[in-house]
C-alpha cells in the first residue's frame, strides 16, 4: 500500500498533476454545490466550450492560452446576461446561442488552418500529466480567489440561490451577484481546462455536488462535504489512471461518477429500510403519514 501511494511521487510530472488534480477538484466541488442548487448546470458545459473557442482566438493571435479563453469566456458570460435581461429569451436558449457559435468558431479556426496544436487537444480532452508550474499558479490563484468569493459572498449567494426574490426585497442586487457568480464559474473552468478538458468540465463541477447533496440536507454541510468528495476525486483518479495506465481526466470521472452510484444506491437502500421500519412501527396505531427525515425531500436546510 505504502509502495503504491509513494512510488508515482519520484516523478515530477505526477506530483504536479496530482497537485493540480486536488485543487481543481476541491474548487470545482465548491462552485458545483452553488451550480446545481442555482440550475446553472447546462452554463457550465457552455461556458467550458466558449473558452475553447477563445483559446483558439487567442492561439491565432499569438496570445496565452489562458489569455484567449478567459476573455471569450468573460465575453460569453457578459453577453448570456445582456440577452436574458429583459426576461423574453431564456437563459438556456441564450447560452445554447452564445457558446455554440463561440464554440463553432474554434472549430472553424482550426479546420481553416489546418492545424491542430497539441494544446487544443489538452484543452478538449486535458493533459494533467503534461502541467506546468506556470499552469499550477494559475490554478493555485483560481482555488484562492473561490475560497475568498465564497467565503465574502455567502450571504448573498446563499440568499439569491434559495429565494432571490425575497433577497431583492432586502437589498440584495441578485442580478450582480448573478453576474459574479458567472464570471467565478468562468475562471474556474479556464483553470479545469488542462486538467479535464472542455468535455469533461461539466461532471467535474456537478458530480461532486450531487454526490453530496444525498448525503445531507443542509446546505453548509453540503459545501464541506462537496468540496471534500471533489479533492477525493482528483487524487483516486490520479493514482488509479496511472495504475492502469488511463486517461487521467477520464478516470477522475468516471471515479466520481462511481462515487455518485455507490452513494445513490446507499442512500436509496436506506430510505426504503427507514420506511419500512417507520410503516411497520405504524401498522397497528393507523397512522401512515410517512416521516420528513430519511424520506426524499424538496427543500435544503441552511
Amino acid at each position: 500500500m505504502i509502495d503504491f501511494l509513494l512510488e508515482p511521487l519520484e516523478y515530477e510530472f505526477f506530483r504536479h498533476g496530482l497537485l493540480a488534480a486536488l485543487m481543481v477538484g476541491s474548487f470545482c466541488g465548491l462552485i458545483g454545490a452553488y451550480v446545481i442548487l442555482r440550475g446553472m448546470s447546462y452554463v457550465g458545459h457552455g461556458l467550458s466550450h466558449a473558452a475553447f473557442g477563445g483559446a483558439v482566438v487567442g492561439f491565432m493571435l499569438n496570445q496565452n492560452f489562458y489569455a484567449g479563453a478567459g476573455a471569450m469566456g468573460l465575453l460569453a458570460t457578459l453577453l448570456i446576461n445582456r440577452i436574458t435581461k429583459n426576461g423574453r429569451i431564456k437563459q438556456d436558449a441564450a447560452i445554447g446561442i452564445v457558446t455554440t457559435a463561440i464554440f463553432a468558431l474554434g472549430v472553424a479556426i482550426i479546420s481553416h488552418v489546418r492545424t491542430f496544436n497539441q494544446s487544443f487537444e489538452a484543452a478538449l480532452f486535458g493533459n494533467i500529466l503534461g502541467i506546468t508550474s506556470g499552469d499550477l499558479v494559475v490554478i493555485a490563484l483560481v482555488s484562492l480567489s473561490t475560497v475568498l468569493a465564497i467565503f465574502f459572498m455567502y450571504r448573498p449567494l446563499l440568499f439569491s440561490t434559495f429565494d432571490p426574490d425575497a433577497a431583492q426585497v432586502f437589498g440584495i442586487r441578485t442580478g450582480l451577484v448573478q453576474l459574479m457568480f458567472s464570471f467565478l464559474l468562468t475562471l474556474a473552468i479556464i483553470a479545469s481546462m488542462n486538467v479535464v478538458g472542455v468535455t469533461m468540465i461539466a461532471a467535474t463541477l456537478i458530480t461532486p455536488a450531487v454526490t453530496a447533496r444525498l448525503m445531507t440536507d443542509c446546505f453548509s454541510r453540503m459545501l464541506i462535504y462537496s468540496l471534500i468528495i471533489g479533492a477525493i476525486t482528483g487524487v483516486a483518479g490520479m493514482y488509479l489512471s496511472y495504475t492502469f495506465n488511463t486517461a487521467s481526466g477520464a478516470t477522475i470521472v468516471l471515479f466520481g461518477a462511481a462515487l455518485f452510484c455507490l452513494t445513490w444506491l446507499t442512500s436509496h437502500v436506506h430510505g426504503r429500510r427507514v420506511a419500512h421500519r417507520y410503516l411497520h412501527r405504524r401498522h397497528h396505531s393507523g397512522q401512515t403519514t410517512l416521516p420528513r427525515r430519511g424520506m426524499e425531500q424538496n427543500e435544503t436546510r441552511i
